[in-house]
């Protein structure tokens, strides 16, 4: 399996090319702001051709560059339906300073040709590889993670049964901020506590920002998901306090 990913940007934004390996179709994942050569580097030193754009959520430094990484390789566009909108009004999902900032220098967006909607549980094949969609609202509301699983190469090395893309859901020591339009914070704590906590240990999370982690690592250090682990915070999630 190759996974090649780099930040893309002035965000930072991982960006993740997924394929079965060298010469194969495959798959993108958040090609945002400046994405675009990343990906045509990564796409000519492997020799393959990307067949479908998968976005784990529609805030900007995500999602920039689908219109034209998808439209460049005749690729499919996947999105969660309650953050579709933003595929051509990106200000919608923005505080507003930034969103004056990103009106004020003229730029326009529009949807890929051809866009297809995520839905909880869904199970995609695409260029060889399964992916699992978990609707993972919180940071926006169409949020979603995307797992695949991961070919044991090695029997004597570290075991991984998934990669996980998670987007602004989950990273190394923290969790994604829900305090921009679309974000509620008794939501993403559901979501950890729904779709993140029950995963196993070994499952690697590659994040939309900064380093890879993995559940296990999480689950023992990172704060948020330690709190839910404790009974008060998991009771507190439930009622949705």
């Amino acid at each position: 399996m190759l996974i090649a990913g780099f930040p893309a940007g002035p965000w930072g934004t991982n960006c993740y090319v997924v394929a079965t390996g060298a010469g194969s179709e495959c798959v993108v994942v958040d090609p945002g702001k400046d994405a675009t050569d990343g990906v045509a580097t990564v796409v000519r030193e492997h020799r393959l051709k990307p067949v479908a754009v998968l976005v784990t959520h529609g805030h900007i430094d995500h999602m920039w560059c689908v219109a034209p990484v998808a439209g460049g390789y005749d690729a499919t566009a996947w999105i969660h339906p309650a953050d579709r909108h933003l595929l051509t009004d990106p200000t919608a999902g923005m505080g507003r300073e930034t969103a004056q900032l990103l009106l004020g220098r003229g730029f326009t967006f529009a949807e890929p040709d051809d866009v297809r909607e995520l839905s909880d549980l869904q199970e995609l094949e695409l260029a060889g590889l399964r992916f699992v969609v978990d609707h993972t609202p919180g940071h926006t509301a169409g949020s979603v993670t995307f797992r695949t699983p991961y070919p044991a190469t090695d029997p004597s090395g570290p075991q991984v049964s998934e990669v996980m893309f998670s987007g602004d859901l989950l990273f190394a020591g923290s969790i994604g901020r829900t305090d921009l339009p679309g974000g509620d914070h008794p939501t993403m704590l559901r979501s950890l506590r729904d779709k993140v906590l029950p995963l196993a240990d070994d499952v690697v999370v590659l994040p939309g920002h900064g380093e890879q982690t993995s559940i296990g690592r999480e689950r023992a250090t990172n704060p948020f998901l330690r709190d839910l682990l404790e009974s008060g915070g998991a009771e507190r999630v439930s009622r949705g306090l």
